[in-house]
């Protein structure tokens, strides 16, 4: 019996997805075709588009690939590292492109600006990550860094790493964040307790912590506003 090919050589010259690309722009492209653009190539046996279906039907949604590590990548049927580079590039400069503003300098003037900031990054994280944002003393976000990962419900955070890294930045002040994974940012007692413990220390060491953020789904809520710090 002949083997069915799948190479994308075989598929009809107006169905490519570099060539669709050219001629109605990548809005008018699958999510399948746009990964296939970034694959590059498939395998003997199946095209990019085909090896790009593979990668959909694994993770489920662009939320999940967003979160995929490498070892989960390589495991799909015709990615290799290389490939699971390429994808993991591509997702961390749609992140930073988000985040990119006029300058690459962001002021935070508001809670919205700093929530609006780190929103595309943490919103479809599976666990919990703790993320400061190190300002001057004009409030220009000069910095940024994980602290922690935690499990599925809990970021786990000492007031003195916060610190330590506040102080390597420079920063006059910090904001705090972290996502529920549940895309509910309503605070828990443990999220209200480590905000109280944090704005304690920041009086001790002389600086200022002038929010925490819990980022859901598309949401947030600041602490500040709501009357807890």
């Amino acid at each position: 019996m002949e083997t069915q090919s799948y190479l994308l050589r075989d598929v009809p010259h107006e169905d490519r997805p570099r060539e669709r690309m050219m001629e109605y722009g990548a809005e008018a492209l699958s999510h399948a075709e746009l990964l296939a653009i970034l694959l590059r190539t498939g395998t003997q046996q199946q095209s990019a588009v085909h090896v790009a279906g593979n990668i959909l039907k694994q993770c489920g949604s662009l939320r999940n690939l967003m979160d995929m590590s490498m070892d989960e990548l390589t495991a799909i049927k015709g990615i290799g590292t290389a490939k699971a580079l390429q994808l993991r590039a591509g997702i961390e400069l749609g992140r930073r492109m988000v985040r990119s503003q006029l300058g690459d300098v962001v002021t935070v003037r508001k809670p919205g600006d700093a929530a609006d900031f780190i929103m595309e990054e943490l919103r479809y994280l599976k666990k919990e990550h703790f993320v400061c944002l190190f300002l001057n003393t004009k409030n220009h976000i000069v910095a940024r860094e994980t602290l922690s990962v935690g499990t599925l419900n809990a970021s786990l955070v000492h007031p003195r790493e916060v610190f330590r890294a506040a102080i390597k930045n420079s920063s006059a002040s910090i904001i705090c964040a972290h996502n529920h994974p549940s895309g509910d940012p309503t605070p828990s007692p443990e999220d209200i307790a480590l905000t109280r413990r944090l704005v304690e220390a920041g009086e001790l060491v002389g600086i200022e912590v002038l929010d925490h953020l819990i980022i859901g789904d598309g949401r947030f809520i600041s602490l500040k506003e709501q009357g807890i710090m």
